[in-house]
């Protein structure tokens, strides 16, 4: 069977933020199932690509909308407002509806089209509607675009995510209803997307990589009491991020040292602590997150499943989580601490500092939640390629 990956932005070799890394692991979880898959889409400028069996790229685009000029910005926002059609999808219009059919034609024959996310299909939904597909939903991206209409202070941003919501919903609702089958990363995301039927729908349950992840050292370098990761220019990565800082960081103990890594884009409001570092890109996420002596998962908004809550837990670290950080994964470890309260939080984070600091961490091996995940990862992309 052949299969053709559809994505705004295609796997890569190196994959660092929660997109690009579910990208990778459908991509090698369909080969891993004996699928030969080929790729269509855009890339980010000088990224190297994953391997594949096929690949047409439709050019390269920055499309994260925070690293771009203004005039880019209001160019894609003309081309969605002229084109009826979303602000993220219109980014995707730039290499031309011909230019798109004609890629598909340079990987035919194939069986069906694997369609990554909404932005690049909703900019083509009617030039796919003969193809047999799978839909990938990462997120129901129509609730984030109505959370963000809500979140936001300013009369035109708050029209901009509204309309965004409307017009994604209607573009999900269309995908779901032509795709033969719908894969979620959460089963929240299912139900809302595909309802009950699980005969054309099924979660993903992820991994970060095929590989199994390698044990913690006994005698890793600890540099940070806490540490947070993670792509804090998608508005719901900030909002928990904001959360953290603003209703929790000022709980902790002022010893208390606290490093932010990833882009942001603009400091977020936060209450004064001594301890709270802003680090940026850091070239390595995962040695990183094993330089910290707990890692806090303060997912407050979004939906889909967070990439780094998966990735603490594959390493075995200490937790504590917000509910929403562990949605789409089915059974938490026990060393994490799941509570949405505030003063809960702080208090759970102080107390798993203190066992680490007795010598009493509750640090777990991650190979079994890893194997446990893959098992099911398998199993479900099995189901979407049998309704193909």
């Amino acid at each position: 069977m052949h299969l053709v990956f559809v994505s705004s932005l295609l796997p890569v070799a190196n994959p660092a933020s929660g997109f690009d890394i579910a990208n990778r692991v459908i991509l090698d979880a369909l080969r891993e199932r004996g699928i030969k898959v080929s790729m269509l889409g855009y890339k980010s400028p000088g990224a190297e690509l994953a391997e594949a069996d096929g690949c047409v790229v439709l050019g390269e685009q920055e499309i994260t909308t925070s690293r771009v000029a203004t005039t880019t910005k209001l160019r894609w926002l003309a081309t969605a407002l002229t084109h009826r059609t979303t602000f993220s999808s219109a980014k995707m219009l730039a290499c031309g509806t011909q230019a798109f059919l004609a890629g598909l034609a340079d990987l035919a024959p194939f069986d069906g089209l694997v369609l990554n996310s909404v932005q690049l299909p909703g900019a083509f939904i009617r030039e796919i509607g003969e193809y047999p597909t799978i839909f990938v939903a990462h997120n129901v991206e129509a609730r984030s675009a109505a959370e963000n209409a809500g979140n936001s202070t300013g009369a035109f941003e708050r029209f901009l995510f509204a309309r965004e919501a409307r017009l994604i919903a209607r573009l999900e609702e269309t995908l779901c209803r032509q795709s033969r089958f719908v894969w979620t990363l959460s089963e929240d995301d299912r139900k809302t997307l595909a309802g009950d039927d699980d005969s054309r729908s099924s979660t993903l349950p992820l991994v970060t990589t095929m590989a199994a992840p390698d044990p913690l050292p006994r005698d890793r370098n600890i540099r940070y009491d806490i540490g947070l990761i993670g792509s804090w220019s998608w508005r719901p990565n900030r909002i928990g991020l904001e959360w953290f800082l603003t209703q929790i960081a000022g709980k902790l103990p002022p010893e208390t040292s606290i490093a932010i890594a990833g882009d942001l884009a603009g400091l977020p409001t936060y209450n004064d602590h001594p301890g709270v570092r802003f680090l940026g890109r850091v070239a390595d996420a995962g040695a990183f997150l094993r330089s910290c002596s707990v890692v806090p998962l303060a997912s407050t908004a979004g939906t889909g499943v967070q990439l780094k809550a998966i990735e603490a837990f594959e390493a075995g670290l200490p937790c504590v989580a917000t509910n929403i950080a562990v949605r789409g994964i089915g059974q938490v470890p026990p060393n994490c601490t799941v509570t949405d309260d505030p003063d809960a939080f702080a208090r759970a984070l102080v107390e798993k500092l203190q066992d680490a600091a007795r010598g009493k961490s509750t640090e777990m091996d991650g190979c079994l939640f890893h194997a446990r995940q893959k098992k099911m990862l398998l199993d479900a992309v099995g189901r979407g390629v049998n309704a193909i």
